[in-house]
């Protein structure tokens, strides 16, 4: 991918554990584009509502926040990073306390207009300035970016996405660690699904089912669907 071609948008959506982050990173890389964790802003926020005492039960509380938060998204594939204020926040944002309580910030409508204006604005500046950008995360195909060149939803079934996780946070994919992160899985996909339709790809975006293909197998099914595309 050169400067001097069409810039290029891809939009990846899928439910938790199906393994978009890592699959999305490595295909910005390939590509040389660059990449936004849309989810990360979720968290990020999330993380800036506990920090300022803000109660997550009040939703104009929780908007205010949003319209209000000094957020910075860093798109390097390779590298990308997460800054709030003057906070660097990659780490702090995926511990268990932030993922039990993303999606009652996550599914505050006001919210997700926010947050999406700004992925988009993230997603605008990237083809202007450079060859595009993957994106990933909720509502990427249908709301942020209906438009993009490529949109796949990524998907896997339970056990793999569990497995996946529970490697992800624990380590290891036994028999605890899969009963530990279920409940978090499981939980977080069903509220979301309140808000964002993420389980069944919409008119003009390709599945690619990733629950028999290991992390190289699952990245060159999404370069060839951006190829076919």
């Amino acid at each position: 991918m050169t400067a001097s071609r069409t810039p290029l948008t891809i939009a990846i959506d899928g439910p938790s554990g199906s393994g978009k982050s890592t699959v999305s990173r490595a295909v910005a890389t390939r590509l040389g584009l660059a990449y936004l964790d849309t989810g990360a802003m979720y968290r990020a926020l999330t993380w800036w509502c506990l920090e300022q005492k803000i109660d997550l039960d009040d939703p104009d509380a929780v908007a205010a926040a949003a319209r209000e938060l000094p957020l910075r998204m860093g798109t390097d594939p390779e590298a990308p990073s997460v800054q709030v204020a003057d906070t660097l926040v990659d780490g702090p944002i995926r511990t268990t306390e932030i993922s039990s309580v993303v999606s009652r910030v996550a599914t505050v409508p006001a919210v997700r207009t926010e947050l999406c204006a700004r992925q988009r604005a993230i997603m605008r500046d990237a083809a202007a300035h450079g060859p595009g950008v993957v994106a990933e995360g909720r509502d990427i195909t249908t709301v942020v970016a209906p438009d993009a060149d490529v949109r796949i939803l990524l998907v896997a079934d339970e056990n793999a996405r569990l497995a996946r996780r529970a490697r992800e946070l624990h380590g290891h994919a036994g028999q605890t660690a899969v009963a530990a992160t279920r409940d978090q899985i499981t939980r977080r996909d069903r509220d979301d699904s309140t808000v964002s339709q993420f389980l069944q790809a919409a008119p003009g975006v390709v599945t690619v089912d990733t629950s028999d293909l290991d992390l190289d197998q699952s990245i060159e099914a999404v370069l060839k669907v951006v190829e076919n595309a």
